[in-house]
């Protein structure tokens, strides 16, 4: 199972309103187990896992014991569903992890299985494999995308300098597994203050993966972003939306959508963005997983709201001064409602994450 779990992780974000499966059939013949088909969901979010795994093991999957990290689907389409799939290929064993939420699948996978006399056999690494699969969860109860807020953190509790644009707080080790973030994630999203300020890409550099760069998202109200910008230069290759108020100049909203940034009305609540709204929306576009990254105020909104699933601390070793800008969270400071889920060292860094239950 976490063999299955692990190839899961490879399509993360890649797999449009379905979450990133991942599948092994399994054979024992007396000699010890073999893998004989594997699958995870393809991009786009079809075929699914398990008929990818059976159709490379063929023949071979009868009597076969197949290991899936989230209960087969039951509802019908074109095609049947992969709980049918694997009675009618001869699986006789079906191990799983998580449980469906969805409430066409929510235990009718399973029940499927034992009608077809399969052997079910559940919750196995459940937490492990419902952890890489948050968004997906999350959208299904919650109707909104799991939201995870990116921190970088000085040694002195701050974001940056005031003035100063992008200040470097972690190293070049921790910067890659950020964007490794950004490569799983659905979207990400800053604050029009932090665009003005740094200038930002906000895609995935690390070599060969720009073409996992997530959809860019810009909180901005007023439409201020500069059509000379880097996010509006790129717009036409990785998408680039604007979170705009309803009174903002239809003439730069106009000149904006011109350059290929897809503008996303909003509603505004004490005199911003209402975020709530804002999530729904963007559930509703099919993001699963939001990567809040960038702006002080922008994440002590999304903290405020209660809208933070996943919380990740990365803390630098250098402190910034008077002049820098507060963080509005640092480790000890974390609310009791996270708990704390991975601890790590990346060069002279410090890594901790948190996670909300749903």
């Amino acid at each position: 199972m976490e063999a299955a779990i692990r190839l899961s992780r490879r399509h993360l974000g890649l797999t449009g309103t379905n979450p990133s499966v991942g599948t092994l059939i399994v054979r024992d013949e007396g000699a010890g187990p073999y893998i004989v088909g594997s699958g995870v969901t393809a991009l786009g979010g079809r075929p699914h896992a398990e008929t990818q795994a059976l159709a490379e093991a063929g023949e071979l999957a009868r009597g076969a014991t197949a290991y899936v990290t989230l209960e087969p689907c039951a509802h019908h389409g074109r095609t049947p569903p992969c709980a049918e799939a694997l009675v009618s290929a001869g699986v006789t064993r079906v191990i799983g992890a998580a449980s469906d939420p969805d409430a066409r699948v929510s235990g009718r996978g399973y029940a499927i299985l034992r009608e077809g006399g399969v052997e079910v056999i559940e919750a196995i690494c459940r937490e492990s494999a419902a952890d890489l699969m948050r968004g997906y969860l999350t959208r299904s109860v919650k109707k909104r995308p799991e939201v995870t807020l990116k921190l970088a953190i000085s040694a002195d509790g701050m974001m940056g300098r005031h003035g100063e644009g992008q200040v470097a707080v972690t190293g070049e080790i921790a910067r890659s597994q950020v964007h490794v973030m950004r490569a799983e994630s659905d979207a990400i999203m800053i604050g029009i203050g932090t665009a003005l300020a740094d200038d930002p890409q906000l895609t995935c550099r690390l070599p060969g993966m720009a073409q996992r760069s997530p959809i860019r998202i810009v909180l901005d109200g007023a439409a201020r972003l500069p059509l000379a910008s880097r996010l509006v230069a790129s717009a036409r290759q990785v998408p680039l939306l604007l979170a705009a108020a309803p009174d903002a100049d239809p003439r730069r909203l106009e000149a904006l959508a011109n350059a290929g940034v897809t503008i996303l009305g909003t509603e505004r609540f004490e005199g911003r963005v209402a975020l709530p709204e804002l999530l729904e929306d963007l559930s509703e576009r099919g993001i699963a997983t939001l990567m809040v990254e960038g702006g002080a105020a922008v994440a002590r909104a999304f903290l405020d709201e209660g809208l933070v699933d996943r919380l990740c601390l990365f803390e630098g070793p250098a402190a910034i001064g008077p002049q820098g800008i507060a963080a509005p969270v640092l480790p000890a400071t974390v609310g009791p409602e996270f708990t704390a889920s991975r601890h790590q060292r990346f060069g002279d860094d410090v890594y901790r994450e948190y996670v909300r239950s749903l």
